[in-house]
């Protein structure tokens, strides 16, 4: 079996992947909160994570990988937004608010990550879900003095799990010296965080021990985690920015409620995004959600592309010029896989073996286009198709669609290129060449490269045709 190699976030080392059982391969990543529509970062971690699914997929076999993404639909900001849109007349309670909000923002979230082309993971878990597991387990860390009740809030004791800092390599007393922590008069020590805190009658809320309330961040991925992949599991992963606090109070709370497990064996982390040299930031106009890109005619794939031309551990720039190349690229992949590969035969071939090699050694997505590349250069037309299909990047469907639509235009192709034939013919004539050029301009708005010499007239379609300009001109 192919030897996988990851960075350990963990141990700072990269390691052979050894999962825990090969035929049941279990990786959890870290969702958005649904609050609003998924920022060009959000989608970062989605790629990366997508990218390593498939790799397990194609090593282990589809269905030996479980793949859990949450959603967390329970927070301020969601609350926030639902109480906004009840004092401005909304119909409904809070809670039904709150609940119109989630699912119009996971049904956004789907149709964006569906457009990047990324797989759904086998589950997708939501918090309000397992507000009972969180319950449970919040509970149980009580009763075993890792956390302790206080003015209606549960808080974890973070100075009672001895191994805490060791994802991110600092100290309990380095982290309060330099990290923005809550000060609550209620806390044994500014560390602890909350596992539970007591609900408003404007915010939503569910029955406890500790009284009507809900959970705080960090326990639903544990909870969630541990009810669908079990105590112990193979990957964890998520944006650099989660890696302290939430993954470290995830691996706290984890590792003291089920002492007997590991937790996590692999930790990744993702380096986070830049837009054309800066950080993203709407103070600075170079802000924009995934919805922002594909409305202004970027395609998804080109999206996915660009993130794919760096390697997840490295910060990554967005830029409109990579775009620009990329989009260009893409097209040129989809006209060669088109007319030279073997549509069939391409559905039941291998993804070239490079390619997984180089994703095989900690995801290098860089030297996978770099082969992919060579995949073209060499006229390996059917891995080609494949690999573009295995990456996600061009679906088998759309060069399926390019043929079909090549051949329904051949007649009037035939055609056009017998009018531009006969155009040309009366230009050299009377030498006026006016109707010749508005005929190729409109061809090539078409996305019809034009190819005119003494030997004849060839209309080829590119990248960018349009059956339905071509008709229009007949």
């Amino acid at each position: 079996m192919m030897k996988i190699r990851l960075t350990n976030s963990k141990t700072r080392r990269k390691e052979d992947f050894q999962p825990i059982d090969p035929s049941n391969v279990r990786m959890y990543v870290c969702g958005p909160t649904v609050y609003d529509r998924a920022h060009l970062g959000n989608a970062r971690p989605v790629i990366v994570f997508d990218v390593l699914y498939r790799l397990l997929r194609h090593v282990y076999g589809p269905d030996h990988v479980t793949y859990v993404r949450n959603f967390t639909d329970v927070d301020d900001k969601i609350n926030a937004e639902a109480l906004r849109r009840q004092k401005a007349g909304a119909t409904g309670t809070l809670e039904e608010l709150v609940h119109e909000r989630t699912e119009e923002t996971i049904a956004w979230y789907h149709a964006d990550m569906n457009a990047l082309g990324a797989l759904r993971p086998d589950h997708e878990p939501r918090a309000t879900e397992y507000i009972t597991q969180m319950v449970a387990m919040t509970a149980d860390l009580i009763a075993k003095g890792h956390a302790y009740e206080a003015n209606g809030h549960v808080l974890f004791r973070v100075r009672s799990y001895k191994d805490y800092g060791k994802l991110s390599g600092r100290s309990v007393d380095d982290m309060i010296a330099g990290a923005r922590v809550e000060i609550a008069p209620y806390k044994e020590d500014p560390m602890d965080f909350v596992l539970w805190k007591p609900s408003s009658g404007e915010e939503p809320g569910w029955a406890s021990p500790w009284g009507r309330g809900r959970p705080g961040w960090h326990i639903e991925c544990s909870a969630m985690a541990h009810e669908l992949l079990g105590e112990s599991f193979d990957i964890h992963g998520g944006g650099l920015d989660l890696q302290f606090p939430h993954h470290e109070n995830e691996i706290a709370q984890s590792a003291c409620a089920h002492p007997h497990g590991d937790f996590a064996h692999y930790w990744l982390h993702n380096e986070m995004l830049q837009v054309e040299g800066k950080k993203m930031s709407k103070s600075l106009g170079n802000f924009f959600t995934v919805r922002d890109l594909l409305d202004r005619g970027v395609p998804g794939e080109v999206i996915r592309f660009v993130f794919l031309m760096t390697h997840y551990r490295s910060p990554m720039d967005w830029t409109a010029e990579k775009a620009v190349a990329v989009d260009a690229k893409l097209g040129d992949y989809l006209v060669l896989g088109e007319r030279f590969a073997d549509l069939s035969t391409a559905r039941l071939t291998a993804p070239a073996p490079e390619v997984i090699e180089a994703l095989a050694d900690d995801l290098n997505t860089h030297l996978a286009l770099v082969e992919i590349d060579r995949l073209a250069d060499n006229a390996r037309w059917n891995e080609l198709v494949t690999t573009l299909d295995f990456l996600g990047l061009v679906p088998f469907e759309r060069f399926e669609a390019r043929r079909a639509e090549l051949a329904g235009s051949a007649a009037n192709l035939a055609r056009l290129t017998e009018t531009l034939a006969s155009d040309r013919a009366s230009a050299m004539a009377s030498k006026d060449f006016s109707t010749v050029d508005a005929l190729k301009s409109a061809l090539i708005a078409a996305g019809v490269e034009v190819r005119m010499s003494k030997a004849g007239i060839e209309l080829v379609p590119g990248p960018d045709f349009d059956p339905a300009k071509l008709e229009a001109l007949l």
